[in-house]
């Protein structure tokens, strides 16, 4: 795709419709204000500095909004729409709040742009701003995509829910966990959204770039919307980005894909009037895409070295282990599922982390510190900024596969002992790949 040559530009007189142009200047400050305010999006294009940064701005602060859709959500909802900083969630009541603030400003900003300005169009405002979305389109579909080829944004099941009956799964870990259960369709997925990416950076192909990230954004909306994730605001403005840009070539998609006639060539409008800064600004937004790129990859590289790659931390008992014997206060209990005391199994997978499993079959999440001496302090999930210890054990190992844990269960004497779990035992993990199956295999 080229730009519009200069000349054309300046010699061709633009006028649009009244229609064309309140729509124009309502997307310019809805989502103009949508793409700054929601700083998730510009932080995509700061590359590989962007996970230094992190370390000091989160991507999704909100403080300078809040105290509007505070008082907004408290005057006319009722509720404190502030952002939960412990949430990644993006339809959170305060994101809400400001999408309503956004629309009541575009409109009003749209109305009075449209009283005192009579110009008939806005041809270099919209070759800037197509590119401003351009951008934030990319940036944001390489940010996904790459955390999907590099499967870091929806990891494999953790041990601890290959124990969890699916019926007890909300709707989102269902998505989640089924698209974790296969790298390779994680990643073709994660392809897709890089593929458009990189193409929205080059102006040649941004028409492209769009088709692909319009596709993309409409199965990611539909899958937010029937599984509940709560990103549908994201995903369903990426996809009103996507419209905007293939918005002025409408025409002549409709006549090569669906009229099958010959086409204009699909051209991005023109930045400067000087045809040499135009080649100069289209290497530049290629080496931007590349920086975007090169940042993306190396920050979900890291993640999956540290988080969720075969290299990643372990706990030191890493494994779900069944409880074969638990003695409390000297008596050995039978393993009753009404009994309250004992536990039915022992899940250890991150450094800190542990699970215990009641015999009823609920899983209760709790921390791990390992000390020196063999010692194991078990400390309930953080409440209030605080931990409650529950278990002094130390732990003795008499084969790789079995485990002896001695000492306090809330200030009660306690034995347990258990066996390690085959985890290839989980159809899940072991099932694999068939090419030849006579029958399906659903069990």
């Amino acid at each position: 795709m080229t730009d519009t040559p200069a000349a054309e530009t300046a010699t061709t007189p633009t006028v649009w419709n009244p229609s064309a142009q309140s729509a124009f200047r309502f997307c310019f400050v809805y989502l103009g204000l949508w793409c700054l305010l929601l700083t998730y999006i510009p932080f995509t294009l700061l590359g590989i500095l962007g996970r230094w940064i992190r370390r000091y701005v989160s991507p999704w602060d909100m403080s300078l909004t809040d105290p509007v859709t505070g008082w907004v959500g408290r005057t006319f909802f009722g509720v404190d729409a502030v952002q939960h900083d412990d949430s990644g969630a993006g339809d959170q009541a305060a994101v809400w709040v400001l999408l309503l603030c956004i629309l009541v400003v575009a409109v009003v900003v749209t109305a009075v742009w449209t009283a005192f300005d009579r110009r008939t169009s806005h041809p270099r405002l919209l070759a800037w701003f197509t590119l401003f979305l351009r951008l934030c389109l990319g940036g944001t579909m390489l940010s996904f995509g790459f955390a999907k080829l590099i499967p870091t944004q929806m990891p494999g099941p953790t041990l601890a829910q290959l124990l969890q009956p699916y019926g007890d799964l909300s709707p989102a870990s269902v998505l989640w966990l089924q698209i974790g259960s296969s790298y390779p369709y994680e990643m073709t997925l994660g392809a897709v959204e890089v593929v458009a990416g990189l193409l929205l950076f080059v102006p040649r192909t941004a028409v492209l770039g769009a088709v692909v990230s319009l596709a993309s954004m409409a199965q990611v909306l539909l899958t937010n919307m029937t599984f509940d994730i709560p990103e549908k605001v994201l995903a369903s403005h990426l996809l009103l980005i996507s419209v905007f840009l293939l918005a002025p070539y409408l025409r002549q998609l409709v006549d090569v894909f669906v009229r099958q006639r010959d086409c204009a060539p699909l051209t991005q409008p023109a930045l400067f009037t000087d045809s040499r800064r135009n080649r100069i600004a289209v290497w530049v937004q290629v080496a931007l895409g590349i920086w975007v790129a090169l940042g993306c990859g190396f920050d979900r590289w890291m993640v999956w070295e540290d988080q969720y790659g075969p290299a990643r931390p372990k706990s030191e008992l890493y494994g779900i282990w069944d409880v074969r014997e638990f003695t409390l206060d000297g008596q050995l209990l039978p393993p009753l599922t009404t009994d309250e005391n004992r536990w039915q199994r022992l899940v250890f997978d991150a450094p800190e982390a542990a699970t215990y499993q009641r015999m009823n079959g609920e899983l209760v999440p709790a921390r791990a510190d390992f000390f020196p001496n063999g010692q194991l302090e078990l400390t309930t999930d953080e409440t209030a900024g605080r931990r409650t210890l529950f278990a002094m054990l130390s732990a003795e190992r008499p084969t790789q596969d079995q485990l002896l844990l001695r000492g306090k269960l809330n200030d009660r004497p306690v034995t347990i002992t258990l066996q390690r779990v085959d985890l290839n035992t989980f159809t899940l993990r072991s099932r694999g790949f068939h090419w030849v199956q006579d029958y399906p295999y659903f069990r």
